[in-house]
Parts: C-alpha cells; sequence; structure tokens
C-alpha cells in the first residue's frame, strides 16, 4: 500500500465544500463518473470507466472531514486498507481553506497519482469557483 497525501487551497468555506467530499451528487460532479449510495448496508459505490468501487463512510465530521474505506463487494471486509480521506482546515490568517487528500491505495506511482488528484482538485475548483 502506498498513503499519497496532497493539500490544495481554496478560496470558499468549508460549508460550501463540504457536500463536495461528503455526497454522492457533490463527489460525483468531480471525483467520479458516477456514485450509487446502498442506504440499506450504508455503502457507497464508486464508479469510474464503468467499474465498480465498493466504499464504507467511516468518519463524517460536518464541514471538517470524511473517510471512506474500501471493501469487497461480496462480504463488507475492509480491501486491503484503501481508502481516501479528505480534511478540511480553515486557516484565520488567510481566510483560506485547505483541502488535506489522502489517498490510501495500491497505486505506488507519486507522480501519476500527483497528476490525477491535481485534476480532479481542479474539477472541484471550477465546481465551486475557488
Amino acid at each position: 500500500m502506498y498513503k499519497f497525501v496532497k493539500e490544495y487551497e481554496f478560496r470558499a468555506s468549508p460549508r460550501l465544500l463540504y457536500p463536495y467530499i461528503s455526497t454522492a451528487s457533490g463527489m460525483q460532479a468531480w471525483f467520479c463518473d458516477q456514485v450509487v449510495v446502498d442506504n440499506i448496508n450504508h455503502r457507497y459505490n464508486f464508479i469510474w470507466d464503468k467499474t465498480d468501487h465498493w466504499a464504507k463512510l467511516t468518519i463524517q465530521k460536518l464541514n471538517k472531514h470524511t473517510k471512506f474505506d474500501f471493501v469487497r463487494h461480496n462480504d463488507m471486509q475492509d480491501d486491503e486498507s484503501s481508502y481516501i480521506e479528505f480534511r478540511l482546515d480553515h486557516n484565520d490568517m488567510t481566510q483560506s481553506v485547505y483541502l488535506k487528500v489522502i489517498d490510501n491505495s495500491a497505486m505506488e506511482d507519486h507522480e501519476e497519482l500527483e497528476e490525477l488528484w491535481d485534476g480532479l482538485v481542479q474539477s472541484l475548483k471550477e465546481q465551486v469557483g475557488g
């Protein structure tokens, strides 16, 4: 497993950004092709290129933090500790908000991950105008 961590600065409030890291519609706007929520089993299906990636929402702190642990679809067991975590931190001096992305996955190419996340976050910035 490889842990990728990077912070991105936004000129938008945590309250504006939070739905984009915590709701199906918000995440679908920038993060993946589609998000389907299974409310019965409390799972999220992130779909990229018609491929399912099931996750459990394991941390949710309003306007601050979310974490999705990826799981094998059939048994809901953690998928070798793969997860994506988003943290929002507000800097009072600059009035900036920083989105910290933590991607713990089997992908180990730092440059490829950085390029991927830079592109995704650019899409998010276009959505929120920040």
